[in-house]
């Protein structure tokens, strides 16, 4: 009867991470409503000089301080076309901030920073994913770039609820709401899938 149990227990974790596996596989692959959900909001990228432990700590430093400078400018801002001008706008002062940054942890190496066009694999954000594509951003790269990134949702904000860590509280999901249409922030939202598997978990505690 244990055996008949464990097996059970076996089958059905895998049946969920097989799941959960071919609908990662379907995002990464094609959905239609990303060009529509990247026309709609900026990310924040910030790529690590290496996958160093030094290199990760110092992007986080400038990520930091970067969205201290930025998150003041851009509070009173209603859509994209508007942070985006607000960035361009503050360009070489967001290079400064962050190349002052490494300097003051002891880095030689320089930053550069641009608003492009860049492919993003899927990327989940607290209870929302993004689907796989082209995505405008401001990207920070700080050295070679060759490490690990770090990344956020510029417009509408989901940065910066009083510090830039990655923290989406119910006030940023309203904004992404108010942004995207229904089918939209339908296809973002993971809550319930996440509680999906939680309750899943919770079944073998």
């Amino acid at each position: 009867m244990k055996k008949k149990k464990i097996m059970f227990i076996i089958l059905c974790m895998l049946t969920v991470l097989a799941a959960g596996t071919a609908h990662a596989t379907e995002k990464e692959r094609v959905d239609p409503l990303q060009p529509a959900i990247a026309e709609k909001i900026l990310r924040f990228h910030v790529l690590a000089n290496s996958d160093a432990k030094d290199d990760q700590n110092v992007k986080l430093k400038v990520r930091d301080a970067v969205g201290h400078m930025l998150g003041q400018k851009l509070k009173k801002v209603t859509d994209r076309a508007q942070t985006e001008k607000i960035v361009q706008d503050h360009m070489d002062e967001i290079i400064e901030t962050a190349e002052k940054t490494l300097r003051k942890s002891g880095y030689t190496y320089g930053a550069s920073a641009r608003l492009a066009n860049v492919d993003f694999p899927v990327k989940t954000y607290g209870d929302y994913t993004f689907p796989a594509g082209k995505y405008r951003a401001l990207q920070i790269t700080l050295g070679k770039g060759e490490g690990h990134n770090w990344w956020c949702v510029l417009y509408p904000n989901m940065c910066f609820q009083g510090s830039v860590y990655e923290v989406v509280d119910e006030s940023s999901g309203e904004e992404l709401r108010e942004v995207l249409t229904q089918e939209e922030y339908a296809d973002v939202f993971d809550s319930g899938k996440m509680q999906i598997r939680w309750k899943f978990l919770d079944y073998f505690r």
